[in-house]
């Protein structure tokens, strides 16, 4: 392990110049050409360290990106991230790359550029070694956005691999997830009536009136004690104040811990019945990620990785997040799955978004460690 870790602090001047160019390339979700660029940068740094390229090409997002790496052994780790951000061109020019007090700044740094590198420190030390693994690195491009477009490549790499671990920034203190909330959404929509609210006010069906009684027994659906949280966060309706609203429909945002309240949230919702004469519901969505609940088989990978971690100095923690990842998925497959790998930081979707760049060259050497054990 004190090999690989003074291989990765070698390279952290290299490393550093590699995170300010990913930065510099930015990547938004909804920006196909730049994210392609970034893509390709992407691909030739790993292709310099003995990485087969493969792109799976994408109409509306970005191209995700393959790098597979052959080893001395069929078992397979999969290295799962992604290269979108959720930050639009130009957000650059009003936080550019910089470095102070031992902290990198700039959009996406944490979430998750650094985490890219990451995986490419680890492999390339461990190469350099002559521990040659077998590992898929799979690069999405629409994470931010939901992996539509990913989701099947995801499965499909994940089945063939005895592990997967995800690169997205670890919680605070550098805890891996070991557990993260599922994520539903969905639109209820409410179909009143029109009228004029002066002359024949009884002659319409108040949609607005509708969805605040939905509202309410949406919110009820909300159980703290097993986590689940249900909020409405956006709510539209009516034209004009003199007419009574004849539409009227709310976004709702669902998180479980678990597929058995997955399983009820979604029949809920599904089921929600008008409660004004009259009036009708349009219910759209669905849980558009499983939870990511931790398996006896994720916590034995966590003790691998703490194991490591000890020999590497550091004193590793778990912990579960309300937030989800592509991991969600790999999970839900059954595959071993760890994360929060990904760099030491914080603030990530946020404008003090940072990286600790002096504990990079530890967590490549745990990543590192972690797919040679594997």
């Amino acid at each position: 392990m004190n090999d690989l870790l003074s291989d990765c602090s070698t390279q952290l001047r290299d490393a550093i110049h590699f995170l300010q160019t990913m930065v510099q390339m930015e990547s938004p979700s909804f920006d196909k050409p730049l994210v392609d660029d970034l893509v390709r940068f992407i691909a030739k740094r790993f292709a310099e360290i003995g990485g087969e390229i493969e792109f799976a090409r994408s109409e509306h997002a970005g191209d995700h990106l393959i790098v597979r790496f052959a080893g001395k052994t069929s078992k397979r780790v999969l290295l799962l991230g992604h290269t979108d951000t959720v930050w639009p061109k130009g957000e650059l020019k009003q936080r550019p790359f910089k470095i102070d007090s031992g902290r990198a700044f700039g959009p996406g740094v944490v979430d998750m550029k650094a985490g890219i590198l990451l995986m490419w420190m680890a492999l390339g030390s461990l190469r350099k070694r002559g521990l040659e693994n077998s590992a898929t690195v799979l690069l999405t491009s629409d994470e931010e956005i939901g992996s539509q477009s990913s989701r099947t490549l995801i499965e499909q790499e994940a089945k063939t691999c005895e592990a997967a671990l995800v690169l997205e920034p670890a919680l605070p203190g550098g805890a891996l997830k070991t557990a993260r909330k599922g994520v539903g959404r969905f639109t209820v929509k409410a179909i009143g009536k029109a009228a004029h609210v002066g002359i024949a006010p009884r002659n319409g069906i108040n949609a607005i009136e509708e969805i605040a009684r939905q509202i309410l027994k949406i919110h009820k659906m909300t159980d703290s004690a097993s986590g689940t949280t249900v909020t409405v966060g956006v709510v539209q309706g009516g034209t004009r104040s003199n007419v009574v609203p004849a539409e009227a429909v709310v976004e709702v945002d669902a998180r479980v811990t678990s597929m058995q309240e997955a399983e009820r949230i979604l029949k809920t919702i599904m089921e929600l019945s008008p409660e004004l004469p009259g009036a009708r519901l349009e219910i759209r969505g669905a849980i558009s990620r499983p939870p990511m609940e931790r398996s006896p088989a994720t916590g034995r990978l966590f003790d691998l990785a703490r194991n490591i971690a000890a020999q590497l100095g550091m004193d590793l923690h778990e912990g579960s997040t309300g937030g989800a990842s592509d991991g969600n998925f790999t999970a839900a497959l059954g595959v071993p799955t760890l994360d929060g790998l990904g760099a030491i930081g914080g603030g990530a979707h946020a404008v003090d978004e940072w990286v600790d760049v002096e504990a990079l060259p530890k967590r490549a050497a745990l990543l590192a460690g972690l797919v040679n054990a594997i």
